[in-house]
């Protein structure tokens, strides 16, 4: 991997816990929402609801708003789409997942089955690096 490549991956792994741990300072029904098992992290890099009603979709569908422009900004700059901008930030997101909290497994679409993180590491796309 070139040098460019690994300051690229360490750039994009520090804006993910920032912007993780931002969201999470700023919207106490987010942080109870993941704490509850009801939000999870997908392969997309978008948020997904577990279980919940419309209160919880509301809260993920607004941070996958500001995500997706994040991944837009990032992508045009990068000269890659954004689904693979996306897809990075998935593997970031996922691996920043602590025990207990939800994750989507690799599969066709947005993922597959939803997980539940141990103290082992998640299980994570052959994409991720």
């Amino acid at each position: 991997m070139t040098k460019q490549g690994k300051f690229w991956i360490a750039g994009a792994l520090a804006l993910a816990a920032m912007s993780t741990a931002a969201i999470a300072q700023r919207d106490p029904a987010y942080a109870a929402a993941r704490a509850a098992g009801q939000i999870g992290e997908q392969p997309n890099g978008y948020l997904g609801v577990v279980s919940g009603g419309p209160a919880i979709q509301a809260i993920v569908d607004k941070i996958n708003i500001q995500r997706k422009a994040t991944y837009a900004e990032k992508a045009a700059a990068a000269g890659v789409t954004i689904n693979d901008q996306g897809v990075t930030f998935g593997c970031n997101l996922i691996a920043q997942t602590v025990p207990g909290e939800k994750y989507r497994l690799p599969g066709p679409g947005a993922g597959g089955a939803w997980a539940t993180r141990t103290s082992a590491p998640p299980t994570r796309s052959d994409a991720c690096v």
